[in-house]
């Protein structure tokens, strides 16, 4: 019997008319291939399309440029601070030093596993206190497409004058009381990184309230030059335009958006229904009916005195390569523990299914327990710690079938001792 093929998280996945290779062939014949092009303009009123509220959207080289772009544009500066949700990916927070900005790492809530509206509040109240002005931005984020409390974040922020950039990488296409993420506050990040619910390969965008701030991010985008007929620079920018080639990807992917939103989302059902008599194992799902999550990957968690076959052997071994996706250059660990890590029986669950051929990974180690941000300001309720401590995603992409969810499934029942 031959092995069976591994299950990814999130595989991109072509439309089936091979429309992304339409785009990208027209790209190649008519010489766009650059970092401008039909397939840039025609992806961006895609977009526009989708998430609607009379925005105007920038196709971008990353999600990260979308985060930088849009904290540049609403005011932030070196030596500012910024308040950033902890439970999330670097890519969150990192531009915010990019700008010389300190980020301000805010928990989060039981619910929805995003920040929490009140310690925010909290956060902003004392940074007034100790540092004589207010943060500079707020970044709420969408984990694992999950919706956060925008309607309380945007009237805390409100009340503060404070802007908005929504981090809605991971939850492209989610929704909040029936309205897209990224559309509330002054700004919102969308990623098409290869493992998102769309794919342009790498790439992202920046949705923007009105075309003028549509323009200016632009001039940002493309090294900010003037209208001469030589380079004439008044402010830095920078090199973030995605390519007319990755946008033409993109457009044959806006075909498919709303099949893979809906596969995601059944692929859900399927893991709470399967999995909602199993002792010791929850499947986090919409907490109430104003969450509209896209389900980009499922997530679950094990009550700690769950025991997994081969427990007792968590953490002897030192990892040595890249583990769940992860790419690029790596330094070797030199212990197989840190301060903050998963309980001894999510990493037996990890290995034993890696071993059964499905990638499965912890959640996101809180940026506040990051070593790199040590001594960043920090509000905590324990609350992303805890998660960090019991949670695992589990695979939800294009690819993942019905009787994969099955197998995964039974691999879960299995490892019970």
């Amino acid at each position: 019997m031959s092995e069976r093929k591994r299950i990814y998280l999130c595989l991109a996945h072509m439309s089936d008319e091979g429309l992304e290779q339409k785009y990208i062939k027209e790209a190649f014949d008519t010489n766009w291939v650059v970092p401008l092009g039909p397939n840039v303009n025609g992806f961006e009123k895609d977009l526009e399309a989708f998430v609607g509220e009379n925005k105007c959207v920038v196709a971008l080289s990353a999600g990260t440029a979308a985060v930088h772009l849009g904290l540049l544009a609403a005011g932030v500066k070196a030596g500012d601070e910024v308040i950033v949700q902890s439970f999330t990916f670097c890519a969150s927070s990192h531009p915010i030093t990019y700008l010389g900005a300190t980020p301000v790492f805010v928990d989060s809530e039981k619910d929805s596993w995003n920040m929490d509206p009140e310690l925010m509040e909290e956060a902003i109240k004392d940074r007034i206190a100790k540092t004589g002005k207010k943060p500079a931005a707020i970044v709420p984020v969408a984990l694992y497409g999950m919706p956060y409390q925008i309607d309380r974040i945007m009237e805390i922020a409100n009340k503060y004058g404070i802007p908005v950039v929504e981090d809605a990488a991971e939850g492209f296409g989610s929704r909040w009381n029936g309205q897209v993420l990224g559309t509330f506050g002054k700004y919102g990040v969308l990623s098409f990184n290869g493992n998102k619910m769309i794919t342009t390969s790498g790439g992202g965008a920046l949705i923007t309230a009105n075309e003028d701030e549509w323009r200016e991010i632009m001039m940002y985008a493309t090294q900010y030059r003037e209208s001469y007929p030589y380079y004439q620079h008044e402010k830095i920018g920078y090199n973030y335009r995605m390519s007319n080639i990755c946008a033409g990807i993109g457009r044959g992917q806006m075909t498919v958006v709303n099949d893979h939103i809906a596969h995601h989302k059944h692929v859900q059902a399927l893991y709470e229904e399967l999995l909602k008599d199993v002792k010791g194992i929850k499947v986090h799902g919409n907490p109430d009916s104003r969450y509209d999550s896209n389900f980009w990957l499922c997530t679950i968690t094990l009550d700690e005195n769950l025991k997994i076959k081969g427990q007792e052997n968590a953490y002897k071994t030192i990892v040595t390569g890249a583990v769940g996706g992860a790419a690029g250059v790596i330094h070797a660990a030199t212990s197989a523990h840190t301060d903050c890590e998963p309980n001894a029986n999510v990493e037996a669950l990890r290995v034993l299914m890696d071993q059964a051929q499905i990638e499965a990974r912890p959640l996101w180690k809180p940026m506040h327990k990051q070593p790199v941000y040590k001594n960043a300001p920090a509000y905590v309720n324990g609350v992303s710690e805890a998660l960090f401590k019991v949670g695992m995603c589990l695979p939800a992409g294009p690819y993942v079938s019905d009787d994969d969810v099955r197998y995964i499934v039974d691999t879960i029942k299995q490892a019970f001792v």
